[in-house]
């Protein structure tokens, strides 16, 4: 049998491999200076970070669209001066360095401890924001970064590290803490990852750049794909919600993964919320329109074509032969299903938007559902609504870990217009396979240490112990009350119920209760019924009983009510 051969690795994959494990082998010995600095000086190095970028936003986004082909370059200033500006105003009061925390009540002391040495991969679509944020927030955290660029945005990912790599060394950081690949194969990126000096991997990509972080044999923080529904409940502001929604997926052309994806909405607004979407730059395709988009934006395998990724609706319009306004901000097919047989509902990663109409939020409800399932799971969809019922019952049922309220997904995701942590990247929890629902920020960088002083002392030798739980005897013991006084007083008990026909026999008569408020009988009774508890009430005093106290269901309710009984020994 003829041996099987492997493919070769080209020259390129061989000089990235090589690459990569020589940055990996230089950001550990950072890694190892790192550490050791202190909160003044880390804060100092972030600092000195945030204000050297964020002069550059908008060459810096004007740089990405040239080599990307991606996006708009107002849109994209906007997300550097996000990263550089709120993601650096958010974490700079963290508590990165020694202790971070003191738990008084519980005496426990919190140490913050580096992750290690970050392999961060960064995307094409959003490439010179990433790279800000990720850089920002494991410097914080003080640890050092590799970064392995999308091969198609090398230039803007580089331009933006050595900036911030210059600034951060006149800041006192040591050198190789940030450092980034030059020579990009998937095979380098891979080698990267799999690095013995990397700690954490931060990968931001597609399903299976994702996919490979997560079997890296690393922590990762890896993020799915969006496909965000947005639906529109009848109490909504119709007007305000059409322009979220056209703002979000118009916004960098739609390349954000939270950008609005499909749009769902009560039957009774739909005619007035189509004519909000048209009066603002939405323009409704027909079904021969939206079929032949769809062959030209959804590849055999179900993907956004790249050719249309990150493009304007215009642009889109005028490949498919669809003739448009020029100020349309988004192509709007209106769909009847989800799934293979509607190539429109997956992730479109461009200005386009499916359509549906429900009958209320009930079935609005199921059909986010179906959307977030089909490639969108764990990550955002939005609900414009005035009703907090509805609102609550989305939050409670959708899967989706952030859930935006009467405002854009793609700007309340990462928490530019809402109360979320500022992020560019956004886990989608164990609903879309990630170790976290959060947006990533410098604490999922650190490990905490505890120092934990005793508070509930162990007993000292010698010192009495809690009695232990009495166990069954191991031979029977010998019933000491005497046969003839029992059957008297079960007897008697009967009588007192109407049952049997002799009359009770009387009992020897009881001496003249003591005048003092209680008195406890000294011996234990051998049996109690609930004559012998409401007579021991009348006359103010309790009954001693033990184990072997024999004690009628109702006498025991009763006693136990109104604390009559005291036992003797341990209660079984």
């Amino acid at each position: 049998m003829a041996a099987v051969e492997t493919p070769r690795q080209s020259d390129a994959d061989l000089k990235s491999i090589g690459e990569a494990r020589a940055l990996a082998r230089r950001a550990r010995e950072a890694q190892a200076l790192l550490a050791e600095l202190d909160q003044t000086r880390i804060d100092a190095i972030v600092q000195a970070m945030a204000e050297a970028v964020g002069p550059h936003a908008e060459a810096l986004a004007r740089l990405a669209v040239e080599e990307t082909g991606f996006g708009v370059v107002a849109d994209k200033t906007q997300k550097n001066q996000f990263a550089s500006g709120r993601v650096y105003e958010f974490i700079r009061p963290m508590k990165t360095v020694g202790v971070v925390n003191r738990l008084e009540d519980r005496k426990v002391v919190e140490i913050a401890e580096p992750f290690g040495v970050v392999a961060a991969i960064v995307p094409s679509t959003n490439p010179t924001s990433t790279a800000i944020y990720k850089i920002l927030i494991a410097l914080k955290a003080r640890c050092a970064i590799v970064i392995s660029p999308h091969p198609s945005a090398v230039r803007c990912i580089t331009r933006t590290a050595a900036i911030m790599a210059e600034a951060a060394a006149r800041a006192g950081a040591p050198d190789g803490a940030i450092s980034w690949m030059t020579t990009v194969t998937l095979e380098g990126t891979q080698a990267l990852m799999q690095a013995r000096e990397v700690a954490v991997i931060l990968a931001t990509g597609g399903m299976g750049l994702v996919r490979a972080a997560y079997s890296a044999g690393k922590p990762a923080y890896g993020v799915g794909p969006g496909n965000a529904p947005c639906y529109i409940e009848s109490s909504a502001d119709l007007a305000k919600a059409a322009n979220d929604i056209l703002t979000g997926k118009a916004f960098d052309s739609g390349v954000l993964c939270s950008s609005p994806n499909s749009v769902v909405v009560d039957r009774a607004v739909d005619q007035e919320t189509r004519r909000q979407f048209q009066a603002q730059g939405g323009h409704f395709l027909s079904k021969e329109e939206a079929d032949r988009l769809a062959a030209l934006l959804v590849t055999p395998q179900r993907l956004p074509n790249p050719k249309f990724v990150g493009k304007t609706a215009v642009h889109i319009a005028r490949e498919a032969g669809i003739t448009v306004p020029a100020e349309t901000r988004a192509l709007i097919a209106e769909l009847q299903g989800v799934g293979r047989d509607h190539p429109l509902s997956i992730e479109k990663l461009c200005p386009v938007l499916s359509y549906y109409v429900v009958a209320d939020w009930r079935e609005g409800c199921e059909r986010c559902k179906d959307i977030l399932r089909y490639g969108g799971m764990g990550h955002t969809m939005s609900i414009h609504s005035r009703n907090e019922a509805v609102i609550l019952e989305f939050g409670l049922h959708k899967p989706a870990f952030r859930i935006c309220v009467n405002t854009s997904t793609s700007h309340g995701s990462i928490g530019l217009t809402t109360g979320l942590d500022p992020a560019m990247t956004l886990g989608c929890g164990g609903f879309g396979g990630n170790i976290t629902s959060d947006n990533i920020s410098p604490k999922h960088l650190l490990n905490i240490k505890r120092l934990a002083y005793e508070v509930r002392p162990l007993p000292s030798a010698g010192a009495r112990t809690a009695p232990a739980l009495p166990r069954a005897p191991a031979q029977p013991v010998p019933d000491t009350i005497p046969a003839d006084a029992l059957a008297r007083r079960i007897d008697s008990f009967l009588a007192s119920r109407g049952i049997g026909g002799a009359s009770p026999a009387p009992e020897a008569p009881r001496a003249p209760a003591a005048p003092q408020a209680v008195q406890t009988v000294q011996a234990p009774e051998p049996f109690v019924c609930e004559d012998d508890v409401r007579l021991a009430m009348r006359e103010g005093r309790t009954i001693l009983v033990n184990d072997r106290t024999i004690i009628t269901p109702s006498a025991r309710d009763t006693g136990e009510a109104n604390k009559v009984f005291v036992w003797q020994g341990l209660r079984p």
